[in-house]
C-alpha cells in the first residue's frame, strides 16, 4: 500500500508549506532528533552524526533509510535547502560507520544520490554546494572498501567521472579525486580502468580544472604519485594534456606547440609530492626516463636569449616544464630507491638515469650558460659585456636554474665512483668547481657547488689530482672559494674562466 502523502507541521519560516513527503519520513526524522521542524530535525541529526557514538545509535535507528526516502521526495530545486542538509546528514552518518555504510548499500543509496547530481546537471554554473556533499558523502562511503568501492566506480566510471571533472570548481574537484582515489585504493581493477583510454580523459579533465582553480586537498596528489611516479602513466598523460599530437625523433617526443600550462602544473604537482613524501615513495624507472625525456623535449624549445627575473613557476610553460623537470630529476637522485617491480629491481634509478646520458646532458647544459654573477662582475669590463654575453652565451631562463643542474649533479655523484668517473672523464670538474661561487640568479648555488665538488673528490683519488694539477694563469680572487683552496683564472684567449689551486 501507497504512503499517504501529508504536509509536515514545519514552520512558515521554513517555507515549506507545500511540500509534500511520505508521513513516515517526515515523523520518523521529528521523532529521532525530537525537533518540531524538518530543517531542525535534519540540522540536530547533522551534529549528532559528527560524532563516532552519535553515528553508532542512529544506526540502530534506519535514519539513513529514512533520509534516502526524504532525499528522492526533494528532487525540485526548489528545495535545495532541505535537500543539501539531508545529503550533509547521509555523508556524516556513513563517515567510519560501517552499519551505516552497510544500509545505504542495501538501500541503493549510490543510485539515489547519483540522481541528485544528474538533476543539479553540469552547466557552466551548477549548484557546486549540492554536487561537493554529494561526492563527500560518496567518498566516505567508498572508504569502507569492497562492494562499496564498486558500487560507486559502476555508477559513475566514465562518463558522469568526465561530466563532474569537466565543472571548473576546486570545491567540486576537490571531493571528485578524493572518490576516485577511495575507489581505487587497493582496488587494482578499477585502477587499471582509471589507466585506459576511457579513465585518462577523465584525469586529464581534472587536472585542466585544477590548473585553472588549484586544490586545497591532496587527493589529487594521491592519484598521481599512485600512477605516475610509482606506475608507468606519467608519458601517456603529460602528452594527452596538450591538443595536439607529439612527435618522436631520435628518443625525444616533441609537441608541434611547444608545451602548455597544464603540463607544467602536472609537473609542479608531482615535484611537490616527491618534495614533501620522497622518503615515503618508490620511484619507478618509467617515472624516471620520462621526466628526463621531458626536460630533453623542453631544453629544444625553451629560448635561452632571455635572462629569468624570477624563480619557479615563471608562467612561461616551456621555461616551468624545464624547471620542474629538473627539480623532479634533482629529488629523484637525492634518495634513490629500488622500485617494487622485479624486473627492475636490480638497478637503482640513478644508474638507470645515468646510463641513459644524464650526466652528458647536464653537463653540456651548464657549459653552454653565461658565467655566474661573482664571476661576471669580477671580470674586466672589455672581455665581456653584459650588452653582448647573449650571443656568446645562454642566459638561466629561470632563477635557480643552474643550480637546479649543480644540485642533480651533486646528488648523483653522492658516494657513486662510476658517476665521479664519468664526470672527469668528461672534462667537468672546472667546470662544476667554477661554480661554488655566489650567483645573484642562482640561490645558494654557493652551497649546492661545494656540495658537488665534495662529492665528486670523496674516495676518488684521480679527481683529487686533477683539481691539485691545475695550472696558474692571470687569476681573479674570489673570496668565497678561499675555503676550498681556489681561486677563478680568466683564460684570455677564450674569455671562459675556471678555477685553479691557490697558490
Amino acid at each position: 500500500m501507497m504512503d499517504d502523502k501529508v504536509v509536515p507541521e514545519l514552520t512558515v519560516d521554513d517555507k515549506l508549506a507545500e511540500l509534500t513527503i511520505p508521513e513516515n519520513v517526515a515523523n520518523a526524522l521529528l521523532l529521532v532528533s525530537n525537533s518540531s521542524s524538518l530543517e531542525k530535525a535534519l540540522e540536530k541529526l547533522i551534529k549528532l552524526a559528527k560524532e563516532a557514538g552519535g553515528r553508532l545509535d542512529l544506526s540502530s535507528k534506519n535514519v539513513v533509510t529514512t533520509v534516502l526516502r526524504l532525499c528522492q521526495s526533494l528532487s525540485s530545486t526548489s528545495y535545495r535547502d532541505l535537500l543539501l542538509l539531508s545529503l550533509k546528514v547521509l555523508r556524516n552518518l556513513c563517515a567510519g560507520e560501517i552499519r551505516n555504510q552497510n544500509e545505504f548499500l542495501q538501500q541503493k543509496g549510490v543510485e539515489i544520490v547519483v540522481d541528485v547530481i544528474t538533476s543539479v546537471g553540469f552547466t557552466p554554473d551548477p549548484d557546486c554546494a549540492i554536487i561537493q556533499v554529494a561526492l563527500q558523502l560518496l567518498g566516505n562511503y567508498s572508504v569502507g572498501g569492497g562492494e562499496r568501492q564498486c558500487d560507486v566506480w559502476h555508477q559513475l566510471f566514465p562518463h558522469k567521472f568526465l561530466k563532474i571533472a569537466g565543472v571548473r570548481s576546486r570545491e567540486i574537484c576537490d571531493p571528485l579525486c578524493m572518490v576516485i582515489y577511495t575507489c581505487c585504493d587497493g582496488t587494482d581493477g578499477l585502477l587499471t580502468d582509471l589507466c585506459s583510454e576511457q579513465g585518462f580523459p577523465i584525469l586529464t579533465e581534472i587536472l585542466r580544472t585544477a590548473s585553472a582553480v588549484g586544490l586545497k586537498e591532496d587527493w589529487l596528489k594521491l592519484i598521481l604519485s599512485k600512477i605516475c611516479i610509482e606506475g608507468s602513466y606519467i608519458s601517456l598523460i603529460f602528452f594527452k594534456l596538450h591538443s595536439y599530437p607529439s612527435i618522436e625523433n631520435n628518443g625525444v617526443r616533441y609537441v608541434a606547440d611547444q608545451f602548455v600550462i597544464e603540463q607544467s602544473y602536472l609537473l609542479s604537482i608531482l615535484s611537490e609530492i616527491l618534495n614533501e613524501r620522497i622518503e615515503h615513495i618508490v620511484v619507478s624507472h618509467d617515472f624516471a626516463l620520462s621526466i628526463f625525456g621531458i626536460l630533453k623535449s623542453a631544453a629544444v624549445v625553451v629560448d635561452f636569449s632571455i635572462r629569468g627575473k624570477s624563480g619557479l613557476p615563471v608562467g612561461s610553460a616551456p621555461i616551468d616544464v624545464l624547471g620542474y623537470s629538473l627539480t623532479i630529476l634533482r629529488d629523484i637522485c637525492a634518495c634513490d630507491r629500488l622500485t617494487s617491480s622485479m624486473e627492475e629491481s636490480s638497478k637503482y634509478v640513478v644508474d638507470v638515469l645515468v646510463s641513459s646520458g644524464l650526466i652528458e646532458f647536464l653537463l653540456d647544459l651548464l657549459r653552454e650558460l653565461e658565467p655566474p654573477t661573482t664571476i661576471r662582475k669580477a671580470m674586466k669590463q672589455d672581455q665581456i659585456k653584459e650588452g653582448t654575453i647573449s650571443s656568446s652565451f645562454r642566459c638561466c631562463p629561470y632563477q635557480g636554474f643552474r643550480r637546479d643542474i649543480v644540485a642533480i649533479l651533486g646528488n648523483c655523484s653522492y658516494r657513486r665512483r662510476h658517476v665521479q668517473d664519468e664526470i672527469r672523464d668528461k672534462n667537468g670538474i672546472l667546470l662544476l668547481l667554477q661554480q661554488c661561487v655566489i650567483d645573484e640568479d642562482n640561490p645558494f648555488l654557493r652551497e649546492w657547488g661545494i656540495w658537488c665538488v665534495r662529492n665528486l673528490l670523496e674516495g676518488n683519488a684521480e679527481n683529487q689530482g686533477a683539481v691539485a694539477d691545475l695550472e696558474l694563469q692571470g687569476t681573479v680572487d674570489v673570496p668565497e672559494l678561499a675555503g676550498l683552496g681556489l681561486q677563478v683564472e680568466v683564460d684570455p684567449v677564450t674569455r671562459r674562466t675556471r678555477l685553479v689551486n691557490v697558490p
